[in-house]
């Protein structure tokens, strides 16, 4: 734009010499005819004069309306409407002709005749060495701009290289890349910023290799009761509830070494998601395991708290659990889910509250696990699926494990009210392993679960019997 600015003004300002250059060059032969015509009138004498103005342009001077009989000299352009005007004006005028333009300037020849030359300006020579500077000019004008371009895109490029080094480093450090770290450069702005994300990088490093190291020692803390516990199992006799007990510490052992070995890994900063067990989404990390089968993790769990909830007087039911339900969530996860559903059920309602367990797998591919009780509800939803906001004085995470495992499974989770209950209703969807549509059995409402939860209470009548 500057260059521009000042160039198309010089241009014109070129051509604009070339026209008063042309112009001047006629008046300077017009004056050397005029001064000869105040003297004499001879023809030779005027014939001599336009000789000795030299040059091409010798040619191009003409004189009219010499003498009494309107004699000519040269070989005149303008038109006679010209010439009567020039003459009629005394002073000297301009007029386009074919081919150029004639300057006409009247001279008193005495006894009042008023005799006009005429010098012929073609339009190349008004023109003379315009189309060059306009070239000339061009060429600065484009020379100047891509010099400055240049210029400014080596400027520029100091700025945005050192930009876009740190969105892409940002970019990385958010997909879990935490080895990145940048060097800081550029603006003191920008070099500020790539030293803070190093800095930030590395404390999420330490933070979680902390985090890491926490849960381990905490885990590995739990032996010790956990131990004794164990030791304490092992007095009780061999009944069906001391069975249960051990199974339980033993599989609560199991959990507590996988927790210790996964903790006690070193972290990959090179992966593209942290490895702490838990997905950039924020679903749950496989630990391994390719899938389960719904339906016999809700039959296996249901072994437990139907005894559990036989001591409470609670009524449980396990429905459409006779068919395989296959979804691609490791079977842990799905069954840690299902014990924190069913441990608020026990833990946040009433003895005696009944609650019930569904599984159902949908033709539109997808299997739907519902857990329902008769207890007052959630009151928001919404709040509850947040982690560690619950409402009711828990610790908020339970909710959380489901979503994350809802997630894993490529489904959602919905929480609301039951309608044969009364109570809260949540629901996992997931999708299903095996999408083909399958005839299953006729659901039951009064499965093996069903049995097993009337079994403690008959046998506590029994006891007070005897």
């Amino acid at each position: 734009m500057v260059a521009l600015a000042f160039l198309i003004p010089l241009g014109l300002v070129v051509q604009q010499l070339a026209r008063e250059r042309a112009f001047a060059d006629a008046e300077r032969q017009t004056a050397v005819v005029v001064a000869v015509l105040t003297v004499t009138t001879d023809p030779l004498a005027i014939e001599r004069a336009i000789a000795s103005t030299g040059g091409p342009a010798v040619s191009r001077v003409s004189v009219h309306n010499l003498g009494e009989e309107g004699l000519e000299i040269g070989t005149g352009h303008a038109a006679p409407k010209d010439l009567a005007r020039a003459a009629d004006q005394a002073a000297p005028v301009t007029a386009t002709v074919t081919g150029g333009v004639s300057y006409l300037e009247p001279v008193d020849v005495g006894s009042g005749r008023t005799a006009v030359v005429e010098v012929f300006i073609p339009s190349d020579e008004l023109s003379n060495g315009v189309s060059g500077a306009w070239w000339a000019l061009t060429a600065v004008a484009l020379g100047l701009v891509i010099a400055s371009v240049w210029v400014g895109d080596r400027l520029a490029a100091k700025v945005t290289a050192s930009a876009r080094q740190l969105a892409g480093a940002a970019g990385a450090l958010s997909e879990g890349y935490l080895d990145v770290r940048l060097d800081p450069s550029g603006p003191r702005e920008l070099a500020e910023a790539s030293f803070a994300l190093n800095v930030m990088a590395d404390r999420i490093m330490a933070l979680l290799t902390n985090e890491r190291e926490l849960v381990a020692d905490l885990s590995h803390r739990l032996r010790t009761p956990l131990t004794a516990l164990r030791l304490d199992a092992e007095t009780l006799d061999d009944s069906q509830d001391a069975e249960r007990i051990r199974d339980a510490i033993a599989a609560l052992e199991v959990e507590i070494d996988k927790l210790i070995r996964a903790m006690r890994e070193p972290i990959d900063a090179h992966s593209p998601t942290p490895d702490r067990g838990e997905r950039s989404d924020g679903a749950a990390a496989s630990t391994g395991e390719q899938g389960c089968d719904v339906a016999e993790v809700v039959r296996d769990r249901m072994m437990f708290w139907s005894a559990v909830a036989g001591d409470q007087e609670r009524d449980c039911k396990a429905i459409g659990t006779e068919g395989p339900a296959p979804v691609h969530v490791a079977k842990s996860e799905l069954a840690a889910a299902l014990d924190a559903l069913i441990g608020n059920v026990i833990r946040y309602t009433p003895q005696g509250v009944p609650f019930e367990v569904a599984v159902t797998r949908r033709d539109d591919g997808y299997v739907v696990l519902r857990v329902e009780d008769g207890g007052p509800g959630i009151p928001d939803p919404e709040l509850a699926l947040q982690r560690g906001e619950s409402g009711q004085g828990s610790t908020g995470l339970g909710l959380d494990i489901v979503r994350r495992v809802a997630i894993e499974g490529n489904g959602t989770v919905n929480i609301g009210t039951s309608a044969t209950l009364g109570g809260a209703s949540v629901v996992i969807v997931m999708a299903d392993a095996d999408p083909a549509p399958k005839e299953q059995p006729p659901q039951s409402r009064f499965g093996l679960v069903g049995r097993l939860s009337r079994e403690p209470n008959e046998r506590r009548r029994r006891g007070k019997s005897a």
